[in-house]
């Protein structure tokens, strides 16, 4: 069965950080361009970071540009979302998603997780 599982979210105080990880079973990740989405309540879902297969340039929201950072582990089949300087307004649910394209159209991705719950509060 092919899936994919976030962990590492949680409560954080504004100014925090936190790492999340989305790990792959029953597929390579290698081989996908992986994206991480978001969804506050009452919110549209939006793109936080992507990177591509290959492990390029990666991309960020404005909104988390200089705070957040992609990465992947391919030898772990895992890529891990970084992030500092957190905010009130990043609460949100975060998806990871694999596809065959980096980008922030969430309707390209072909597998997501179930999502993990981040709350930025003091």
């Amino acid at each position: 069965q092919l899936q994919l599982v976030e962990s590492g979210g949680g409560l954080v105080q504004p100014g925090g950080s936190l790492r999340l990880s989305c790990a792959a079973s029953g597929f390579t990740l290698d081989s996908y361009a992986i994206g991480w989405f978001r969804q506050a309540p009452g919110k549209e879902r939006e793109g936080v970071s992507c990177i591509s297969s290959r492990g390029g340039t990666p991309y960020y929201a404005s909104s988390v540009k200089g705070r957040f950072t992609i990465s992947r582990d391919n030898a772990k089949n895992t890529v891990y979302l970084q992030m500092n300087s957190l905010k009130p307004e990043d609460t949100a649910v975060y998806y990871c998603a694999a596809g065959r394209t980096a980008s922030f159209a969430f309707w390209q991705y072909d597998y997501w997780g179930q999502g993990t719950q981040v709350t930025v509060s003091s």
